[in-house]
């Protein structure tokens, strides 16, 4: 019988950019989508926010777990398990309106996405050449980044159905998920030896050790993620601030960010990543301690997030990338690469 599947490098790619790009949409949409729904059923801006939590609690319990699978089965069973598992939960959703199924049901998603997450992501850093591997990281940001500043517009949807947008989205990734079929699976390089043998926990804590500033743009970006699309939703309709005005001014924060991924990447690569981070915390910081002053005028609102999003947008990928960069550095030093 013939063998269909295809490994070529640019479909490769191009299908684990996908991956992302939807990977990015559902946590996009479920944050505000959800928010919003919660907040018409009565229920509290804290109880919403504990519902909230729920994405980001499944991705902790994935992400120390997630690297043996992979590397035992390879990269295409967990993204496909991923997928599976998104497309049944997002089914689910609007079944039943109930905030502890629904907190379950973002706790499963949340552990599912982090298995596409990061599958893809190792899958294209580990077969990225050295010479394009800062491009491809900032491409693979900016596919997350536009996906997640589509996800905020399935609210316009809301006034049709309220089904529709989760029927959408499960539909997506199930034409998503047929194409991906047709990716040979892979296992990511167990070349180095020495990582190897100091173990999961080892290898961990050798990351920690030596990156550890680089874990901290991330860490503001996935906080700055979580407060944008799940907070601010419910404390602008309490400011009486329209559904339409809310699903243009979150992605704003996002399109900035898709906008400016590649070029920050480049200039990061001349000046260094770590003195990009901080002049653009700097930056962004002065952008956010500014908008109380005109919180009321919605189009300065809307800048102000496409700017901040401009800056901050890519602290992902420009902290991925610094990581990888000490990393190795440290490696080297010691004769180990």
């Amino acid at each position: 019988m013939k063998n269909h599947q295809n490994n070529q490098p640019a479909f490769r790619f191009t299908m684990l950019i996908i991956m992302v790009f939807v990977a990015g949409f559902i946590q996009g949409m479920l944050l505000p989508l959800l928010a919003i729904l919660l907040e018409d059923a009565g229920y509290s801006s804290a109880m919403n926010g504990l519902n909230a939590i729920a994405l980001y609690i499944g991705v902790l319990i994935a992400s120390p777990f997630i690297e043996h699978p992979v590397r035992k089965f390879g990269y295409k069973p967990v993204i496909s398990i991923g997928l599976i598992c998104v497309i049944i939960t997002l089914l689910l959703f609007p079944l039943w309106q109930s905030f502890w199924l629904w907190f379950i049901l973002r706790l499963i998603i949340g552990i599912a996405d982090n298995m596409v997450h990061f599958s893809t992501q190792v899958w294209i850093t580990s077969t990225s050449s050295k010479a394009v591997r800062g491009r491809n990281v900032a491409i693979y940001g900016l596919a997350f980044s536009a996906g997640f500043a589509g996800g905020p517009l399935m609210t316009h949807v809301l006034s049709i159905d309220e089904r529709l947008p989760f029927i959408s989205a499960a539909l997506f990734c199930a034409i998503v998920w047929l194409f991906m079929l047709k990716l040979k699976n892979e296992w990511p390089d167990n070349a180095i030896e020495t990582a190897q043998q100091s173990g999961t926990l080892g290898r961990y804590w050798l990351v920690i050790k030596w990156a550890w500033f680089a874990f901290l743009p991330p860490l503001t970006f996935g906080f700055m993620e979580a407060a944008i699309h799940g907070s601010y939703p419910i404390y602008a309709m309490r400011m009486n601030i329209d559904i339409e005005w809310i699903s243009l001014i979150l992605p704003a924060f996002v399109i900035g960010g898709v906008v400016t991924q590649i070029p920050l990447g480049m200039v990061s690569d001349r000046l260094g990543r770590k003195r990009v981070l901080l002049i653009l915390a700097f930056l962004g910081a002065l952008i956010f301690l500014s908008m109380p002053f005109y919180e009321q005028h919605l189009g300065a609102v809307t800048l102000a997030f496409l700017l901040a999003g401009g800056l901050l947008g890519s602290f992902y990928s420009l902290g991925l990338m610094y990581m990888l960069t000490l990393f190795l550095n440290n490696f080297c030093r010691l004769g180990m690469c």
